[in-house]
């Protein structure tokens, strides 16, 4: 594959075996790569009259304390504030992670990291412009296997969805999950497997696309010693790894036609070959594959095999965008909270109303991980025991920007400026009989909401009820589009 190397990598690692491995793999996916001992001699580049273009900086963390960890981060957001850190360390220490966390590292990696974990981890910090500049929380590498009770979620459209997902457990037949970035098509597939009969299997996750599709054979299917440039030892794929238990394909649709078909012959037959090999191994494994994009126009498109589809479609779950069911919101931030809080060092982590409001309103284009994320930073970065709005400053920028776009200067008004006649709450349907009170009820919340900017003890307040009472019948109601 031909590398255009449109962004810098700045590596610091004291380990030569170590560094040459990383940066084969960072090269691969289409870094350019520099490598420095230390963090003064990365330092004395980034200053540098002819200093390179740097995107993120990856430390392969030498010191064993947090102390260290925290200097050399600052050291670096010293001369270029904006620098994505991302660490990797040899520890699995919350303490350790927390501290590289509140002085600025943009993800925190566990060694032995796989390729694939790596590039997404580079991926993610370069993208931070684009996804919020938020934290892919430590919970997710340190949680255990996930259950349906934790998929947090009661609105109509999300209950059905996993009300065929526990159905989808008992069968042994692939699943498609179709959902946008963030939604929590891992965490549901992860729910499946947890509850099936494979449970106490292996699940094995790779993604589609954080792999150049010059490895992602190799990572799915593995290789023996010498099978291309660069194939020093014998790696076994994703497939021989998920043996017995369930292999999880995200991004499927980005797949690159061999590997179609490979994957296709795996599905029919049940047998793998790594590549270099001459022998094909059995294996047992569970197909959840899924989807940023719907599938189907990639096949009508003619780039994914149409009987692979047929294939993995066996049983089809399409997640919402968080958006589609902000009603669930108030519990999602409850079950973060109780989650990443004592993961922080934080126990009894309480968060104010207007908070609620503040997130509710917003878009989440990340979906429930920025969600996730956004608390895990907030929940870290917090120097009391109740979150509050300027816990969230990016969320109140965003909507501050919004708000400025709808209503500009000139048109200033009161706060809670009448509304206008021409918005009332419908009576009658299109043939003109009377609308049922729940629908009529919904729809009142939904334009208290917005009135009154999510501020949610103002919406009880007015609508005379108590705020127990509103968020269950935002649940029960399932609004939607209560911002």
């Amino acid at each position: 594959m031909a590398q255009d190397y449109a962004r810098g990598l700045l590596l610091i690692d004291d380990e030569p075996a170590q560094g040459r491995l990383v940066s084969a793999i960072a090269v691969r996916a289409g870094w350019q790569v520099y490598r420095q001992p230390d963090c003064a001699a990365a330092v004395a580049l980034l200053t540098a009259p002819d200093a390179p273009a740097v995107h993120a900086a990856l430390i392969d963390q030498w010191a064993p304390d947090s102390i260290q960890v925290t200097a050399a981060i600052t050291a670096l957001h010293d001369v270029r504030p904006a620098l994505p850190v991302v660490m990797i360390a040899t520890t699995n220490m919350v303490e350790t992670a927390v501290a590289a966390i509140r002085a600025g590292a943009a993800d925190y990696l566990v060694k032995p990291i796989s390729p694939a974990n790596l590039i997404k981890a580079l991926e993610n910090a370069a993208s931070t412009g684009t996804s919020g500049g938020e934290l892919r929380p430590l919970t997710e590498k340190l949680s255990e296997p996930v259950r349906f009770d934790e998929l947090v979620g009661s609105t109509p459209v999300f209950h059905a969805v996993r009300a065929v997902a526990a159905k989808a457990a008992r069968a042994d037949l692939p699943v498609l999950i179709e959902g946008e970035r963030g939604v929590g098509k891992q965490a549901l597939a992860h729910a499946i497997h947890t509850a099936s009969a494979r449970r106490h299997q292996p699940f094995i996750a790779v993604n589609c696309a954080t792999v150049p599709d010059n490895l992602i054979e190799s990572e799915l299917f593995g290789h023996e010693s010498g099978a291309f440039p660069g194939a020093f030892d014998l790696h076994i794929g994703a497939f021989a790894a998920a043996d017995g238990g369930t292999l999880f394909i995200a991004e499927v649709g980005k797949l690159p036609p061999a590997a179609q078909i490979k994957l296709l012959h795996a599905l029919q037959t049940g047998e793998v070959q790594a590549l270099g090999g001459n022998r094909r191994r059995r294996v047992n494994v569970r197909i959840i594959a899924a989807s940023g994009t719907p599938l189907a126009d990639a096949v009508a498109s003619d780039y994914f095999r149409e009987d692979l589809y047929c294939l993995l479609n066996s049983i089809q779950l399409p997640l919402p965008a968080l958006r589609d069911r902000s009603a669930d919101i108030p519990k999602l931030v409850r079950h973060f909270l109780d989650r990443v809080a004592p993961a922080a060092g934080l126990l009894g982590l309480d968060v104010e109303d207007d908070v609620i409001g503040l997130l509710v309103r917003y878009n989440w284009p990340g979906n429930v991980r920025q969600l996730q994320n956004t608390l895990f930073r907030a929940a870290v970065l917090c120097g009391q025991d109740t979150l509050t709005t300027g816990d969230f400053p990016q969320i109140c920028a965003s909507l501050n920007n919004v708000n400025t776009a709808r209503h500009p200067p000139a048109t200033a008004r009161a706060h809670l400026a009448p509304l206008q006649t021409t918005l009332p709450v419908a009576l009658f349907d299109e043939a003109g009989h009377i609308r049922s009170l729940q629908e009529v009820e919904a729809d009142l919340i939904r334009l208290a909401v917005r009135h009154y900017h999510g501020h949610m003890t103002e919406v009880a307040r007015r609508l005379g009820i108590g705020r127990s009472t509103l968020y269950r019948k935002l649940a029960e109601l399932g609004i939607s589009d209560a911002a």
